[in-house]
């Protein structure tokens, strides 16, 4: 059964579609790229499947140990918590609080104790924090961050805030995982480093990735499948061995008749 299935998936602003009828079927453990030219649609797609947007059509199922459910229109809050997490683009850390507390806020929708033991400082709300302190700085371990946790996010380099995002992610304890262009801005020994922490942390959480990424040799060395936006519509999907090879999207890429190419 799929984990997360979209059906005919549509977004449009004012006079604009920016996603057209998108099917997507995403099987538990596998590990997808999205791809496609700039403006495609991509990130829109992940807005909508997170939350951010409202589609104008179409529907998103998340499979949750056999439970199905509909999910479009929630609350972004709401669709982190049924298990659907994701990075940035654009990073989005707290920038102004510590790398430890950025991990820390994330674990925090899946506390057990209640406002009142939280206010009087109960033995329920100290043994629970110890515990996601102890959670957090496991997490910050496997990204080799535990040593800057008292560090304040913004003070990171580039790559390790790249990094502290997909951490803050995994804190949520998601069963899909989407990853926006996690290797932007890093240089070939960072890539190489981030591709073997996505294929690690893959295996390790028993995650469902969905992933954009402009860096078309990590796609093709660690997706399965791959589906390929263009002006908002699927144009293909399939291996990247059939990916590389299409026509149609080789076109979209090149802007021109592959014929006269």
């Amino acid at each position: 059964m799929a984990i997360l299935t979209v059906k005919d998936l549509t977004k449009s602003f004012g006079g604009l579609t920016a996603v057209s009828k998108v099917n997507l079927e995403l099987e538990q453990g596998e590990l997808i790229g999205l791809i496609g030219p700039n403006g495609a649609g991509k990130t829109t797609a992940f807005n909508l499947l997170t939350g951010v947007y409202e589609p104008t059509s179409g529907s998103i199922t998340l499979t949750k140990n056999g439970v199905s459910k509909e999910i479009q229109g929630m609350k972004p809050y709401a669709v982190c918590k049924d298990g659907l997490a994701r990075t940035f683009q654009n990073i989005r850390l707290f920038k102004d609080l510590t790398v430890l507390d950025n991990v820390r806020i994330a674990m925090n929708q899946n506390v057990k104790y209640g406002l009142i033991s939280s206010f009087l400082h109960l033995p329920s709300y100290l043994r629970a924090e110890k515990e996601l302190e102890r959670k957090s700085i496991e997490l910050l371990k496997i990204f080799h961050l535990e040593g800057k946790k008292d560090e304040l996010a913004r003070n990171l380099p580039y790559g390790e805030q790249r990094h502290l995002e997909i951490v803050r992610a995994l804190a949520t304890e998601p069963s899909v995982l989407l990853l926006d262009e996690p290797a932007a801005g890093m240089n070939p020994a960072e890539t190489a480093q981030l591709t073997d922490l996505i294929q690690y942390i893959r295996k390790q959480f028993k995650l469902t990735i969905l992933l954009i990424e402009h860096d078309m040799s990590l796609v093709m060395k660690i997706c399965e499948r791959i589906y390929v936006l263009d002006y908002g519509q699927v144009i293909a999907n399939g291996t990247p061995a059939e990916i590389r090879t299409n026509k149609r999207v080789i076109e979209a890429y090149l802007g021109e008749e592959v014929d006269n190419a």
